[in-house]
């Protein structure tokens, strides 16, 4: 039975969520969940200085003597680019690290390129093997699941705690944050760190093994967590932080470019969240985006609807992106079409580790 479309009085979330919930006034779950987190988790003003300022003081005190004191990803994005720059201001010394997948735009490249000579920091790419990761994202799309950009996520962490193990920096500092991005529907993603559910999609779809792909699985994530006490620290959380005054602020410091919608940064990604997602699985990740900056003041609903009614793509762009991708990936037009006429799949029809997540969780804490 199909269920009537609704949409939430507060955002833009809707029925394409298949487990959003209303309450009597019209307001969905996301906004309830939402208010929840920056409640818990978001501090401004006097009490977000004071506590980013204790936090630093712990990272400078760990990190003494040694050459850096933390560690951030760099992806040339809004988000990342930003916590870095402010993770200098505050007298940190940062080692960036960039993951290579194969997909960087041209404007992510010049502006990596860009905040590293400005802000003086040093730079790590991991450069993943090309002919490994083009078998497992290949993997993914046959196996018809909802998150392909799952295995690009779970090498990112990979890398980033891996490092952080080897160099003995205790501090993770991550662009995530809840005031503009912590609204995502489960049914929308999958758990990064799920590498049970990573090497069954692979094992039943690929045919190259990956020897050198990074991974990170759950009991792996909480050893460094619980027992190496590698903490990771969204700093964007303790300063106000307007998504658009922070671009305008790093394009005028640091020379970046703005390169169109959330996590563009990545020709894959642009492909995935414009064309993928709504033809295939009916999802717009827009909404989810847009609704985060409804939430925090940034944009109003109004503008917000307005905007959705913009095609993400233009005509000439999708053509132009689906060529590149259909190329570099090594499928003609005919395979690509008979992987999205597949059957949408779960993360759960494939084998997973998430179950016992939260036994391993609290096995940790015992001996933390």
């Amino acid at each position: 039975m199909s269920t009537k479309y609704k949409i939430c009085a507060r955002c833009i979330m809707d029925t394409t969520d298949p487990d959003i919930k209303f309450d009597a006034n019209g307001v969905c779950n996301h906004c309830r969940e939402y208010d929840k987190l920056v409640r818990r988790y978001v501090f401004t003003g006097k009490e977000g200085e004071r506590r980013l300022n204790k936090i630093v003081d712990k990272i400078k005190q760990r990190g003494k003597g040694q050459e850096y004191d933390c560690i951030m990803g760099l992806s040339g994005g809004v988000d990342s680019t930003y916590a870095v720059y402010i993770a200098k201001k505050l007298g940190l010394r940062p080692l960036a690290i960039h993951l290579d997948n194969g997909w960087d735009t041209e404007i992510s490249i010049r502006n990596i390129e860009n905040v590293v000579k400005k802000l003086g920091l040093d730079l790590y790419t991991y450069v993943v093997d090309w002919g490994e990761f083009r078998d497992l994202q290949l993997a993914y799309l046959k196996s018809s699941v909802v998150d392909t950009e799952a295995a690009t996520d779970h090498a990112i962490t990979a890398i980033l705690y891996k490092t952080a193990n080897e160099r003995g920096i205790k501090y993770i500092l991550p662009g995530f944050n809840i005031v503009t991005e912590s609204i995502m529907p489960r049914k929308w993603l999958h758990y990064q760190n799920d590498l049970t559910n990573l090497r069954d999609i692979h094992n039943q779809f690929g045919t190259v093994e990956l020897k050198t792909f990074p991974t990170l699985g759950i009991r792996k994530l909480l050893y460094y967590q619980s027992i190496k006490n590698i903490k990771s620290v969204g700093i964007l959380n303790y300063v106000p932080y307007v998504k658009r005054d922070a671009k305008k602020l790093i394009a005028q410091e640091l020379g970046w470019e703005d390169y169109g919608g959330k996590h563009y940064e990545s020709i894959f990604t642009r492909f995935y969240q414009a064309y993928i997602l709504p033809r295939k699985y009916n999802i717009d990740k827009r909404k989810a985006h847009l609704s985060s900056l409804i939430y925090s003041g940034q944009i109003t609903r109004e503008d917000a609807l307005e905007e959705m009614q913009e095609d993400p793509y233009t005509e000439e762009d999708l053509k132009k992106d689906k060529e590149y991708v259909l190329k570099k990936l090594e499928l003609t037009d005919e395979e690509f079409e008979r992987i999205m006429s597949l059957p949408v799949k779960s993360h759960f029809d494939y084998k997973s580790e998430i179950k016992c997540y939260g036994l391993l969780r609290f096995v940790y804490r015992i001996f933390n």
